[in-house]
C-alpha cells in the first residue's frame, strides 16, 4: 500500500470553481474519509487522485511518485463506484476476476487469487450464481472483491453504500472497516453520512463549497470543530449556538448572555467587540431550574433511551438531549445548565472557532 499525497489540488470547470487549493496526506494504511454535502468537491478531488479528472494546478503523489497528469490506468489503484458497474452477462467469479484477465494472469493464478478474496468477503458460497440475482449487501461484495484482486497500492470509494438500505449500510459499515484492519489497504472514502465517516475514519476531511474546513481524527471533528459549519454539519441534532455581542479579554473566565453567566473556554487573545456563538453540544446541556438562562419547552422528541428537548431561549433555540425518564411538557419554562467542559466560541462574521477548551470543568448558567 501506499502514502497518498494532495498539494495545493485546485479543479475548475468553464470558470467554476470545484476545489480551491486542497491540501492533504493520506498515511500508508490509513482509512480516510472525505466528507460533506452533494456538490462540496468530495467527488471530484476523488476521481483526481483516481486520474478520470485532471486537475486545474496542483500535484498529486501517490507512493511518492508524481502521478498528477498521468491517466486513470498508468496508477496503481482501484475504484468502487456508488453504482456497482457489474457485468451482468458474468457470474460472481467472472466479475471478480476479470480485472486480472485483461491483465494477462495465468488462468491458475486468477482461480486462486479470486477463491482467496470470495474467502475474505465471505461470498465463496456464490461464486458461480449469476450476479442479476443477488442482494444489494452480496452485489457490492462482488464490486469489493474485483477492486481487492488486483492488490492495488491504494483503494478509492465513492459513496458505495448509497444505494443500499439502512440494515445492510449498518452491516456493510462494520465489514468495511474490518475488511480494511485485515488487508491494511490504504482507502479513501467519499460519503456524505456523517455516521459513516465517524465509524469508519482514522482522519476525516470535511468539505464545504470546493474548500476542506476542518482536516482531523474523529474526535477532533466532533470535540474540537474548526468551524461553524463543521459543529453544525457533525452530530445529530447538531451543535446549539447561543449568539451574543461582546468583547473578550485575554483570560476572561465567564460571560453575560441573557442575564446568565456563561463559562467560556480559555481565551487566548483580546478580541474588540463582535458578534460571538457560544457552541454547545446536546448532550452537553442539563435542566436546572436554577439556571437563569432559560426558555420554553417547545416539544420533544423520544428516541428510547434518551429524548430530544426544543427549547426557545432569548438566545435562540437550542435542543439538550436528556434522559427519556424526564418528564417535560410543551410550553414548559425551564432552565439550562451547560455542563461542558466541550463548549466553543466561534465568531460569526467568519465562522471560525476562536476557543475550544476540553480542559475546564463544568460550564454553569
Amino acid at each position: 500500500m501506499a502514502e497518498i499525497r494532495v498539494e495545493n489540488l485546485r479543479k475548475e470547470f468553464s470558470g467554476f470553481t470545484a476545489v480551491q487549493n486542497s491540501s492533504f496526506i493520506v498515511a500508508d494504511g490509513e482509512f480516510f474519509v472525505m466528507l460533506g454535502p452533494s456538490g462540496c468537491g468530495k467527488t471530484t478531488t476523488l476521481r483526481m487522485i483516481a486520474g478520470l479528472e485532471l486537475p486545474t494546478s496542483g500535484r498529486i503523489l501517490l507512493d511518492g511518485e508524481d502521478v498528477t497528469m498521468k491517466r486513470a490506468r498508468e496508477r496503481d489503484i482501484a475504484f468502487v463506484f456508488q453504482l456497482f458497474a457489474l457485468y451482468p452477462h458474468m457470474n460472481v467469479r467472472k466479475n471478480i476476476g476479470f480485472p486480472l484477465l485483461t491483465q494477462g494472469v495465468p488462468a491458475a493464478e486468477i482461480r486462486a487469487r479470486v477463491d482467496e478474496v470470495a474467502r475474505l468477503l465471505r461470498i465463496d458460497h456464490i461464486l458461480d450464481r449469476s450476479v442479476s440475482g443477488l442482494a444489494g449487501g452480496d452485489r457490492q461484495r462482488v464490486a469489493l472483491g474485483r477492486a481487492i484482486v488486483r492488490r492495488p497500492k491504494c483503494f478509492l470509494m465513492d459513496e458505495p453504500l448509497g444505494t443500499l438500505d439502512s440494515e445492510f449500510r449498518d452491516l456493510m459499515v462494520h465489514e468495511l472497516r474490518e475488511l480494511h484492519n485485515r488487508i491494511g489497504a490504504t482507502t479513501v472514502y467519499v460519503t456524505h453520512d456523517q455516521l459513516e465517516a465517524m465509524s469508519m475514519a482514522d482522519k476525516i476531511a470535511v468539505m464545504n463549497h470546493g474548500v476542506i474546513e476542518q482536516f482531523g481524527t474523529p474526535t477532533e471533528i466532533y470535540q474540537r470543530p474548526a468551524t461553524m459549519y463543521v459543529a453544525d454539519f457533525m452530530g445529530s441534532p447538531p451543535m446549539n449556538f447561543l449568539k451574543f455581542h461582546a468583547g473578550l479579554a485575554q483570560g476572561d473566565a465567564s460571560v453575560t448572555i441573557r442575564d446568565a453567566q456563561i463559562v467560556l473556554p480559555t481565551i487566548r487573545e483580546d478580541r474588540a467587540p463582535a458578534e460571538l456563538a457560544l457552541g454547545v453540544r446536546p448532550e452537553h446541556i442539563r435542566l436546572d431550574d436554577s439556571s437563569k438562562l432559560r426558555g420554553q419547552i417547545l416539544g420533544a422528541e423520544y428516541l428510547g433511551t434518551t429524548q430530544i428537548v426544543v427549547v426557545e431561549t432569548a438566545a435562540g433555540v437550542v435542543k439538550a438531549r436528556i434522559p427519556a425518564a424526564a418528564s417535560v411538557h410543551a410550553g414548559e419554562q425551564v432552565g439550562l445548565a451547560l455542563n461542558g467542559p466541550y463548549l466553543s466560541l466561534f465568531e460569526t462574521a467568519t465562522g471560525r472557532a476562536i476557543a475550544t477548551d476540553l480542559s475546564k470543568g463544568a460550564a454553569h448558567g
